[in-house]
């Protein structure tokens, strides 16, 4: 391509006005020749292999939740396999959390109902408390099962996750990206996917699923969630499931040191064998320091001997959190508004806190300096993202389809971060509950027929990247979304006009930039459906952060700063309409969905 056009405008010129952001039309328009870049491949793909497996439950995931789904769905007489895009037990946000939570009610300082009771004031009433009582009340039981695997020793999970797999000759296929699911007959009748080491297309046929896939983000740096990419929840969209808590943002953040190392940023945290942590209700990991940032700009700290420069406005925290603040207990993984200390203190156990570097908080091992944003950007706070249920089991509007831990929308602590280690406990106890409803839903139901028609399409969609002559990088339409998605004042610190303008660039990737990236070999080709993915990921967060015009918890709206309890006690779902168009509705705080 020459480097000048007939219009006098040079191609770097262009460039520079557009920000790279541009297409094969936008170039034509202006007397480009453009050309796509040739798609060199490396393998070929009419020359695949095909597997298929027939399972009662199929488990997808290789973390917390996904073993207590695969072990108590057998251990509940239902045949299962696990499937995961990583390797058990090292894969997700799984080997990243070091403290989980462990309610006893012999020895806890408060009750369920106080617990439950003290979580939906910091949340503001976003929890669903059905679901916050539900973790805390089953913790014990799962922590102690934990112990038993020997979970408490060492900082890999692999072994300890490996011992009640293969005790129980429970089958797992590792390194496969699940890329469909298939409903048949208004059920859930399997998934389709590729193996990311072999040239190989696989059809899982089952009576019932189970998405244990965790939560996901635009592959931001300094936060270990770059292989999550919400591939659960956009599968689930596409065959009619409800999804809901797009608004919500995860406040985490990293070191300035070192701002993209997942590693050095957490100071040692991956070395620390894992421990229990007890009851201290907290409201952190919101937007404060996102606002904080936007005000008074770079750098900005919020933690003990940082700028205590006063800011007026910003997102609302409850007064009696604000309190504990001022008495010195940093946000997003301090002392926040302890209920007292952990129950037990037995040998092992982690004192009242966070660990070094916080299970899911910024706490004191990285609180030195200031801090980068934007590090989980795209996740939401834990358990309030994924599939809307429609019990307390993990069940979802399409029968035989399952969700647990951070791929179920289950709203556990709400729209913020309330109970250090709550996450991972959160996970094991629902992970087992929808095995043990799925298990007793596959008594009663049968395999559905797939025809070869609907495979053969399959096989087509997954196939596509690696058959297209040119098209564009994955890597390089991932780059251009983090652009448009991460900015403080894009995501954080929202306002209708700039959320508008990234919802016309993210429809602009969806329309035409996604149905043509390409892919030359298996590693791009996950690559391609993972940002398939990630593009509905953006354009659910930003048209449900449009919708809700109120400020709360870890949504913030320059233009609508204040909580409307009057209009705006009501999660948002979102589901694919008859038409393919994307539909939002709300549904009460105090209700199940209709």
């Amino acid at each position: 391509m020459s480097d000048k056009s007939d219009k006098g405008m040079s191609r770097r010129q262009f460039l520079g006005l557009t920000g790279g952001v541009v297409g094969a039309a936008a170039l034509a328009s202006i007397g480009f020749k453009y050309r796509g870049t040739k798609n060199e491949r490396k393998i070929d793909p009419e020359n695949m292999n095909y597997k298929e497996n027939e399972t009662d439950i199929l488990v997808i995931g290789g973390g917390m939740t996904g073993l207590f789904a695969a072990v108590k769905g057998h251990d509940a007489g239902a045949k299962v396999l696990m499937v995961s895009k990583g390797r058990l037990g090292s894969s997700g946000q799984t080997p990243f959390a070091k403290g989980i939570f462990s309610y006893d009610a012999a020895t806890a300082s408060v009750s369920l109902d106080e617990f439950t009771e003290q979580v939906s004031s910091s949340a503001l009433k976003t929890n669903n408390p059905v679901f916050t009582r539900q973790m805390a009340e089953h913790s014990k039981a799962r922590v102690d099962e934990l112990r038993e695997w020997g979970f408490f020793d060492s900082p890999l999970y692999y072994d300890s996750f490996s011992k009640p797999i293969n005790e129980r000759n429970i089958s797992v296929m590792e390194r496969i990206m699940i890329t469909h699911l298939i409903k048949e007959n208004g059920k859930i009748a399997g998934a389709a996917g590729f193996s990311i080491d072999e040239p190989t297309i696989h059809i899982f046929k089952a009576k019932s699923v189970i998405l244990c896939t965790g939560a996901g983000g635009f592959k931001p740096n300094g936060f270990p969630i770059c292989d999550l990419t919400h591939d659960g929840s956009v599968m689930a969209y596409k065959i009619g499931a409800k999804i809901t808590g797009k608004e919500w943002n995860d406040g985490h953040g990293g070191s300035m040191d070192n701002p993209a190392a997942c590693y050095d940023g957490w100071h040692g945290m991956f070395a620390m064998s894992p421990s229990k942590t007890g009851v201290e209700i907290h409201h952190d990991l919101g937007v404060d320091i996102n606002y904080r940032a936007y005000v008074l700009g770079n750098p900005v700290s919020m933690m003990p001997g940082g700028d205590n420069t006063i800011v007026e406005g910003g997102p609302y925290v409850p007064e009696k959190f604000v309190r504990n603040r001022e008495a010195g207990a940093p946000p997003g993984g301090g002392n926040g508004d302890k209920m007292g200390p952990p129950p037990g203190a037995e040998a092992g156990d982690r004192p009242s806190g966070p660990p070094p570097g916080g299970e899911e908080g910024r706490g004191p091992g990285m609180a030195a300096g200031a801090s980068s944003g934007g590090a989980s950007a795209g996740m939401a706070i834990h358990k309030s993202e994924g599939l809307v249920p429609i019990n307390e089991k993990g069940e979802s509007n399409i029968p035989g389809l399952y969700a647990a831990g951070d791929a179920l929308g289950s709203y556990m602590a709400g729209a913020i971060y309330t109970q250090v280690g709550s996450s991972l406990a959160g996970s094991a106890v629902q992970g087992t509950i929808a095995s043990e409803a799925a298990a007793e839903y596959c008594q009663k139901a049968v395999l559905q027929n797939i025809p070869s028609s609907k495979i053969s399409r399959i096989k087509e969609e997954i196939l596509a990247p690696l058959k297209r002559d040119s098209g564009y990088s994955p890597a390089w339409v991932t780059q251009i979304l983090q652009g448009v998605m991460i900015p403080n004042f894009v995501i954080y610190i929202k306002k209708e006009s700039i959320l508008k303008a990234a919802l016309a660039y993210v429809e602009e990737l969806r329309d035409h930039h996604s149905p043509m990236l390409r892919a030359a070999d298996l590693h791009e080709l996950r690559l391609a459906h993972e940002t398939e993915n990630m593009i509905v990921n953006a354009e659910m967060k930003l048209k449900a952060s449009l919708m809700r015009k109120e400020s709360r918890c870890s949504h913030y709206r320059l233009d609508y700063p204040d909580v409307d309890y009057k209009n705006w006690q009501a999660w948002i779902n979102i589901y694919k309409g008859s038409d393919g168009e994307m539909k939002f509705v709300k549904q009460p705080f105090d209700s199940w969905p209709v």
